[in-house]
């Protein structure tokens, strides 16, 4: 069946934030004498605003609750965007021209405040046709919550719908809402074998995501 919508993940596939976050978690334990490994960036990796908040709670052994460890991450984060917006190459333009043949949304973890920035900076708001925010569901990734709710409100089935994702725990939420998935990991954090395995396709740059990949792969070839 051809595709009628796609479906973009934002941190990781958009912008190549996750060095922001890394760092962000790295300085905020530094902070207070503890160690921020990449083991435990790749937990916190994709997963909703509390799950990430939480698996750094844990984690670091913190007494700080949730909303002032999300707090404080918030702003460590937006600090960075408004220094410089890490686009990835080609990320931009292909959600334009995506938009030329599909429908187009945005199924992001991230809170929302961090979101409407990148959207504000990139433009990128006044292309997709629903947003959805990590804050507006029970369940972040890998739970299939937040694809499932932009699906609804785009109204179109996961079997013609298809998401783009950088991290394991995406692609899982993709695999769980029945949607085709294109993994585009970041090179600073490649995915495992078993985890790419998952994929419908596997790019290594947005500059490679294109209309004839997506056609390829709604016509059951693994590309």
């Amino acid at each position: 069946m051809p595709i009628e919508a796609i479906v973009f993940d934002m941190d990781g596939v958009l912008v190549d934030s996750e060095v922001y976050w890394d760092k962000s978690r790295v300085d905020f334990a530094r902070d207070r004498g503890k160690v921020w490994t990449d083991e435990f960036q790749r937990l916190a990796m994709g997963r909703s605003t509390v799950g990430w908040a939480g698996v750094m709670q844990e984690k670091l052994a913190l007494d700080e609750s949730i909303d002032d460890i999300i707090a404080e991450m918030k702003a460590r984060v937006i600090a960075h965007y408004e220094e410089r917006l890490p686009a990835r190459p080609g990320a931009l333009e292909s959600v334009s021209h995506m938009q030329q043949h599909f429908r187009v949304g945005l199924a992001s973890g991230s809170p929302t405040e961090i979101i409407k920035a990148v959207l504000s900076i990139t433009g990128l708001d006044q292309i997709f046709e629903v947003m959805i925010y990590g804050d507006e569901v029970k369940r972040g990734k890998p739970a299939p919550d937040i694809y499932l709710k932009a699906l609804e409100q785009l109204g179109v089935a996961p079997a013609v719908s298809l998401g783009i994702e950088d991290s394991a725990n995406g692609l899982r939420s993709l695999k769980a809402a029945g949607m085709l998935a294109v993994a585009a990991p970041s090179p600073d954090y490649p995915l495992p074998d078993d985890i790419l395995a998952q994929a419908d396709a596997h790019i290594s740059t947005l500059e490679d995501f294109t209309v004839d990949l997506v056609r390829g792969i709604a016509g059951g070839g693994r590309l």
